[in-house]
């Protein structure tokens, strides 16, 4: 039958699956099952830069910094060599608690005195720097090299490139889906009035759950 169809229609071949396209649709649905809760994070952190020259660009640069050093590690540990023990892995969420202990502290300083309203307080170093936010994207993303690892060793050379290039793609789609649901007039009007409590409380919320699920301090 597909012979037939392919002698009626000489310029039309059967459809094929190739290894690369297999490979990019497998790195696809990883990424987006590893940091679908990144989203939240990178829609506060472009709330909390609203307004602020440059903002966005920083956010975007502190995603890249802090995803690349996940990959970094990752293929890394697929060669054998170990950067990061995995029992140093738990101990990532003092980043994000630290950060969002901060955060609350600068939020009730800004209430304290009055600053919110004119819009200087809740972002006062112009939104959050590139660091913070590679501080808290690794951190997020710590548990994530533990699922990269084996698929990145099992896909040798090649299939560890693909992985590479099309996470750091779609961290830009991130970043680009993030800035949207932070910029729609509902959302931003809410995040524009609750982002200063509401993102120390999810920082802070991750660095627990971090260091809980990872046994860290004995949890």
């Amino acid at each position: 039958m597909q012979r037939a169809r392919c002698a009626a229609f000489p310029g039309s071949r059967p459809a094929r699956t190739t290894t690369g396209d297999r490979l990019v649709r497998a790195s696809v649905r990883l990424f987006a099952v590893t940091n679908v809760d990144d989203l939240v994070v990178v829609a506060l952190f472009f709330a909390q830069g609203a307004g602020h020259r440059g903002s966005a660009r920083r956010v975007v640069l502190g995603q890249y910094l802090g995803f690349a050093a996940i990959l970094a590690v990752a293929v890394a540990a697929a060669f054998g060599a170990t950067f990061l023990p995995e029992a140093a892995l738990p101990y990532l969420g003092l980043l994000p608690l630290a950060l969002g202990l901060k955060a609350a502290w600068r939020a009730w300083q800004d209430h304290r005195e009055g600053a919110t309203d004119e819009g200087d307080g809740r972002s006062g170093a112009g939104g959050p720097g590139p660091l913070e936010v590679a501080a808290v994207t690794f951190a997020n993303g710590g548990d994530n090299i533990g699922v990269y690892v084996p698929v990145f060793a099992t896909a040798g050379t090649g299939g560890m490139s693909v992985y590479a290039v099309v996470f750091l793609v779609l961290v830009g789609v991130w970043c680009a889906a993030g800035r949207f649901f932070a910029t729609r007039p509902v959302v931003a009007a809410a995040l524009a009035r609750w982002g200063h409590v509401l993102l120390p409380l999810v920082l802070v919320t991750i660095g627990l759950l971090i260091l809980v699920e990872g046994g860290a301090f004995g949890l």
